[in-house]
């Protein structure tokens, strides 16, 4: 039976978004999975940008006769070029539409990582590396922002989950791909590959990405609106405390990626096989959860209350940590240690697709700046906390604990204190606190 204001498995338009449906949009929506699989395609292509070189770092260190610190800012410079380019593309998709800047940016990705495969110094791997993060963001922002112009209400949540069903995998299955890819040749064959995978996308988009936002819904000023607009987006009180609440969500999970391979085989002296079987147990968990977010929870709970409660089972996780790695139990082996990380990770299956979908929800107009200061936010937030983790150095697990519970006790204090979602009002189609100039497409200053 199809939800009621949403879409049922056959993908046919819901009442609300067909008043708003252009030509292209309805194609889109009849083509439901290879849009999910193109849109998660999109979404996964900077984890497999980042992850797939991770096993490569050390060779390229040799062959390019480079120290180490200088090659890890290979690293670096893509991570700053998918957060600094989501700012830059966001707007773009919202003045020109989400086709134009889309395939731009997945040419350029092309080309930016097709040199960076040929690339004879570590300088102009670098350059490159910061370029590939710059076009590789226009995947992540404009494929939020094209859910946002499809679906709405818990429509919208439950393809978020889907997306983080597709993206989630990524970070587990690249490595190994990584891996398998440098068994067959050398660290020049990952951009090889990197390549392939951007050019099969930007063929897949050309072809059935339909354009999804109408001309009447475009902005057609500058820099000058954009900054306006994620200016205005900024004075939502609402929509700024999903945002943060979301990158600080997301910092608590930088801050697992960043130790756990230091606590995992350092500290509790697990072999890298260990450490990759219960990398890809957490993942799969945060997968599992947030389909049981998407399949289960939304339409029947609020998306509030599913917010809620988990950020508030990752601070209980995140203390439970704390508890065991400073010695307040005694010595504790890895097997505690593994379930409380796996929890934690878990509960980002209800936190993050959430926090998505409920700031978008606010920014029907303006959703390609939304997705940007959504990402950039997280990016940046995660980055900050992320190299705290190792502050008391590799020794101990404290830091990773103590800043998974900072970052998760601010992340539902800006919920409760910005979003207050007991003083909204509720639409009657999601069950979701909004406020009626959410619903009219204006943000609530």
């Amino acid at each position: 039976m199809p939800e009621r204001g949403g879409q049922d498995t056959q993908g046919h338009i819901s009442t609300r978004a067909a008043a708003e449906a252009v030509p292209g949009d309805v194609a889109v929506r009849r083509t439901g999975l290879l849009v999910t699989l193109v849109l998660g395609g999109l979404s996964a292509l900077p984890p497999l940008s980042m992850d797939m070189y991770l096993p490569a770092l050390p060779e390229v260190t040799d062959a390019l006769r480079s120290p180490a610190a200088t090659v890890q800012l290979t690293l670096t410079a893509c991570l700053a070029g998918m957060a600094l380019g989501q700012l830059v593309v966001g707007p773009m998709s919202d003045k020109w539409g989400r086709r134009r800047p889309l395939l731009i940016g997945m040419v350029v990705y092309v080309v930016a990582t097709t040199v960076c495969a040929f690339a004879p110094d570590v300088q102009l791997l670098v350059a490159f590396r910061l370029l590939q993060g710059l076009a590789g963001a226009a995947g992540i922002v404009i494929a939020r922002a094209v859910v946002r112009d499809l679906y709405d209400g818990v429509e919208m949540a439950r393809f978020f989950s889907t997306l983080m069903l597709i993206s989630g995998v990524a970070p587990v299955v690249a490595p190994l791909i990584g891996g398998q890819v440098l068994r067959l040749t050398d660290w020049r064959g990952v951009f090889a590959v990197l390549t392939v995978i951007g050019v099969l996308l930007t063929a897949v988009v050309w072809k059935w990405l339909h354009e999804t936002l109408p001309v009447d819904r475009r902005h057609s000023g500058g820099v000058g609106e954009a900054l306006r607009t994620m200016g205005g987006l900024l004075r939502d009180r609402v929509f700024t405390g999903y945002m943060l609440a979301g990158g600080l969500a997301f910092a608590a999970l930088f801050a697992y990626i960043s130790a756990s391979p230091y606590v995992v085989q350092e500290i509790y002296g697990a072999s890298p096989q260990t450490f990759s079987l219960l990398f890809g147990l957490n993942s799969v968990g945060l997968v599992a959860v947030g389909q049981i977010n998407g399949k289960l929870l939304i339409g029947r709970v609020s998306l509030d209350k599913a917010l809620g409660f988990g950020l508030v089972v990752i601070i209980l996780a995140a203390t439970a940590l704390l508890l065991m790695t400073s010695g307040v139990f005694g010595q504790v082996g890895l097997a505690p240690i593994a379930a409380g990380l796996f929890v934690l990770m878990s509960a980002m299956g209800l936190a993050m697709p959430n926090t998505n979908a409920q700031a978008l929800m606010r920014t029907p107009n303006a959703a390609g700046s939304a997705s940007a200061l959504l990402g950039t936010s997280s990016f940046l937030i995660g980055a900050i906390a992320s190299p705290l983790v190792g502050i008391a150095g590799e020794a101990t697990a404290v830091p990773m604990a103590v800043v998974q519970l900072a970052s998760a006790v601010a992340a539902l204090l800006c919920f409760l204190l910005l979003c207050r979602p007991w003083q909204r009002k509720t639409d009657p189609l999601t069950s979701d606190p909004v406020t009626s100039a959410s619903l009219a497409g204006a943000p609530q200053k």
